[in-house]
């Protein structure tokens, strides 16, 4: 068995909508059935008992063990807790190899699980120990160490349950929620509204407390100390228990509460003087610890905390019964369980002393042993919710000391006796004030009630029906895309809007282009959703981009597909008939919203049956009314887009009257008043996506009026230029169906002579290159053949040879030229030009060819 590809699938792909590891697993004859391989079965089981039953799937005649390392993968992270449950795998045309699909929720986790899955099979194959422990151990261990800690999952979940999209964008806990203008960012506890200046007011304990006090806010009376000694002077001067905690501290690391003795003051300043080079003393003030979470002026939550601590059972040592403890799964060494383990450090020994015992004594059974003082939850306290039991003046005075601070997000701690009076009644107060407070303790308290503390959150970034998305229209087919994509972007650009378009030219954010090259797949798209400015976003989404790593976005509003036709691209990546091809065009209509729609080209029986993928409502396109898909979808009272004489014409039936409106050719420039079916096409398609998305008729008519079709606003895409009286035609047309509808379209111009400048993309299969000059060599008088940087893969000169053979049996084709050289050849088939003539020149490097073009056409206008 060899594994020569993992692919991480991180978006909705053409396997799933989930996050998935796509690899490519080659078997021997006898792997690919391992019921044949005796004892392997057995030893598998016996190693790892909770994998899945062995069912062949798909085309599969027989369980291959690339099935199996699926199976071993999808089951290793389910033991390590990961809520996963999809897993797949496809022989492919080549025998004994096949593409093992295995969801996974952190992609590090489903690296590893996948390569402990290979260990596992080997060890059964080979009949060797495996550490099955040891592997979920190791599993589990990083899934904690790379998800979302329990407070920023808390909010994620909320926002997912909300249906607003989020990104995460760095290793922590830093994510974007939403898209573009609409984006809202936060950082665990902490948004995008938090200013810097309050959340150093709130590192500052001293300068809190003078705030609070200034407000009128009981806090306890206390100082910053210079030294050990100095801590012991301010003890003094207090003359209570006294709190010693480290000025800019938090998580509770450095504090020590309730401290009365000159031995246990200097350890604990030792400890804060660790964490910050201030330290504060302050007066003890007897009670319960109570966290308060105040949310936008509101007050949605509030635990009280208990110091860590364990039970005597007459028996155990203290650090015996603190490994007992600790052992509980739901306690972690971090935040990414409900608890933390609790710290037998030297805080914990010194808390000891002072109950008169050490680590190695043995309490009595029932007695309760404290480990610290100070109750936070990263030393391993618990906590109880008692939001419903918050009298409202002592929750007013929380809410005052966090707009004090200025935080929209606080953490207020409260020492009293009770939250059920006021603050004032039970002589308590205000320790401290905390920016991106921890929510474990009120999402899954150690008793009492859970709070929906992440939808509060969410809701205090996102009013309710606002899903932080823009609109969003995804588009794909063999031919046709980027015309589309530009002009659908043109649309809505006229109503104002900031679009972010990406295509194979670049990307786009309004009228700038912020990258180059082919940015037609899904890193580019998440890109564009990142840019503040973007009011929407258009995405021609190409095969290659899904094949490698899905969709750069969860769903669309609208999904437009142009054709298939006989594809392009066929042979690669296991994509080897047009029927595969439609397979993966069609993951962004099975990813629209369910209240988008799809566009669909009616005249391609392939595209029609996309329609049953859809969630939303589909709109068909095609050239003509009578088309029967069309008759039976206006039948139906669905939307409908056809060519009739000269306009393009949208319809829908309905109770209330027919919905038509007309937009004549004539009006819209792209398409030569009619002339360019396929421009026909790509209109239509655009303006059914502008009708999907409710834009304007009358803004649309202007939009459709004001594209020109010219190298500045689709470059590549049927740019005419004059030439010395002769028709020059640059197009990026680069398949066969492209050719034919490059040929009909020139079919409709007049021209004494025509000559044609083709080269072809070598990861094409041969019989695609042929056929291209098959349909050039009954249309074009000269056809020059050239050979550039387009090889990929191919042998100098192959390419050439298998154009030419295309013209072996050409009716027209008289005059065959080979040339070295895109631009080379460009200028020889300019220099052959006489008034009257038409030139197509089929180009590869979009820009530096099209700049040549116009330079050439410069020059010649300045000899004339």
């Amino acid at each position: 068995m060899e594994v020569s590809r993992i692919r991480a699938l991180r978006g909705p792909n053409l396997w799933s909508r989930r996050t998935a590891l796509e690899a490519i697993v080659s078997c021997t004859d006898a792997e690919c059935a391992i019921g044949d391989i005796p004892g392997f079965e057995a030893g598998l089981r016996a190693r790892f008992p909770a994998i899945g039953a062995f069912q062949p799937a798909g085309h599969e005649r027989a369980v291959s063990m690339a099935r199996a390392v699926g199976l071993a993968a999808l089951g290793l992270q389910s033991e390590a807790g990961c809520p996963v449950t999809f897993a797949r795998s496809v022989p492919t045309l080549e025998r004994g190899v096949f593409q093992v699909v295995v969801e996974y929720t952190e992609e590090d986790v489903g690296r590893l699980a996948f390569e402990l899955a290979q260990q596992l099979c080997q060890a059964a194959l080979d009949d060797t120990p495996f550490d099955l422990a040891a592997a979920v151990a190791r599993l589990r261990e990083l899934d904690e160490d790379v998800r979302l800690g329990p407070s920023t999952g808390a909010i994620a979940q909320a926002a997912v349950a909300r249906g607003i999209p989020y990104r995460r964008l760095t290793s922590g806990s830093l994510l974007q929620f939403g898209w573009g203008r609409r984006q809202r960012r936060i950082q665990a506890a902490e948004t995008d509204m938090s200013g810097a200046i309050a959340e150093s007011i709130a590192q500052d304990k001293e300068l809190t407390k003078n705030l609070l006090q200034a407000a009128g806010v009981p806090v306890p009376t206390g100082r910053p100390v210079e030294d050990a000694e100095d801590a012991c002077r301010a003890a003094a001067d207090i003359a209570a228990p006294v709190v010693i905690k480290p000025r800019d501290g938090n998580q509770g690391k450095g504090v020590a509460v309730n401290i009365t003795g000159r031995d246990e003051i200097l350890a604990a300043y030792e400890v804060a003087a660790k964490i910050s080079s201030t330290v504060l003393v302050e007066r003890y003030i007897p009670g319960h610890d109570f966290r308060l979470l105040v949310i936008n002026d509101t007050l949605v939550a509030a635990a009280r905390r208990d110091p860590p601590q364990v039970i005597g059972d007459g028996r155990q040592t203290v650090r015996e019964l603190v490994d007992q403890v600790n052992r509980d799964p739901a306690r972690g060494e971090g935040h990414g369980t409900s608890l933390t383990k609790i710290r037998f450090d030297a805080v914990a020994l010194a808390t000891l002393a002072g109950q008169g015992l050490d680590a190695e004594s043995v309490p009595a059974q029932g007695v309760r042993v404290a480990l610290r003082n100070n109750a936070n939850l990263s030393t391993g306290g618990t906590a109880t919710d008692v939001t419903d039991e918050v009298h409202p003046d002592l929750a007013a005075r929380a809410i005052a000391a966090a707009q004090m601070v200025g935080l929209d997000i606080a953490g207020v701690d409260m020492v009293c006796d009770t939250v059920q009076r006021p603050l004032e009644a039970t002589g308590g107060g205000i320790v401290e004030v905390n920016a991106a407070p921890g929510l474990r303790m009120h999402i899954s308290p150690s008793y009492g009630k859970g709070r929906q503390v992440g939808e509060a959150i969410v809701a205090s970034l996102f009013p309710a029906g606002d899903d932080g998305r823009i609109p969003l229209v995804a588009v794909a087919g063999t031919n046709g895309k980027t015309t589309t994509v530009r002009l659908i972007a043109h649309l809505i650009g006229q109503r104002g809007d900031t679009v972010g378009m990406t295509n194979s030219d670049g990307v786009y954010i309004g009228a700038q282009r912020i990258d180059t090259g082919d940015c037609s797949g899904p890193r580019s798209a998440r890109n564009v959703l990142l840019h503040p400015d973007v009011d929407a976003a258009v995405f021609e989404t190409a095969r290659g981009g899904v094949l490698r790593e899905g969709l750069g976005f969860d769903r669309c509003d609208v999904a437009v597909v142009t054709n298939i036709g006989m594809g392009d691209h066929l042979g690669l990546n296991y994509i080897s008939t047009v029927e595969d091809l439609a397979v993966v065009k069609r993951v962004i209509v099975e990813n629209v919203k369910p209240q988008g729609m799809a566009v669909l080209n009616a005249d391609d029986p392939i595209v029609v049956k996309m329609a049953d993928s859809c969630p939303g409502g589909v709109i068909f396109f095609a050239r003509d009314r009578q088309q029967p898909v069309l008759a039976m979808h206006r039948a139906k009272q669905r939307r409908i887009v056809y060519r009739e004489g000269g306009d393009i014409v949208t319809e829908q039936v309905t109770d209330q009257g027919d919905d038509v409106q007309r937009y004549p050719l004539a009006d819209i420039p792209l398409t030569c008043d009619g002339a360019l079916d396929f421009q026909v096409e790509n209109a239509m398609a655009a303006i059914a996506a502008a009708w999907a998305l409710g834009l304007d008729t009358d803004s649309v008519r202007a939009g459709l009026a004001n594209f020109v079709n010219d190298a500045a606003t689709a470059p590549g895409r049927f740019n005419r230029y004059a030439y010395r009286g002769a028709t020059v035609i640059a197009d990026y047309g680069h398949n066969p169906d492209a050719i034919g509808a490059l040929v009909k379209a020139i079919d409709n111009l007049p021209a004494t002579r025509r000559s044609v400048v083709i080269s072809g993309a070598g990861d094409r299969r041969d019989i695609d290159i042929r056929r291209q000059t098959e349909i050039l060599g009954e249309a074009f008088d000269d056809v020059l053949l050239y050979e550039d940087q387009c090889q990929r893969g191919r042998a100098d000169g192959e390419v050439l040879g298998l154009l030419r053979d295309g013209l072996s049996n050409a009716s027209r084709t008289r005059n065959i030229q080979e040339i070295r050289g895109e631009f080379v050849a460009i200028d020889t088939a300019l220099a052959a030009l006489q008034p009257g003539d038409l030139c197509l020149i089929l180009i590869d490097q979009v820009d530096e060819a099209l700049n040549h073009i116009a330079q050439r056409v410069q020059e010649a206008q300045a000899a004339a």
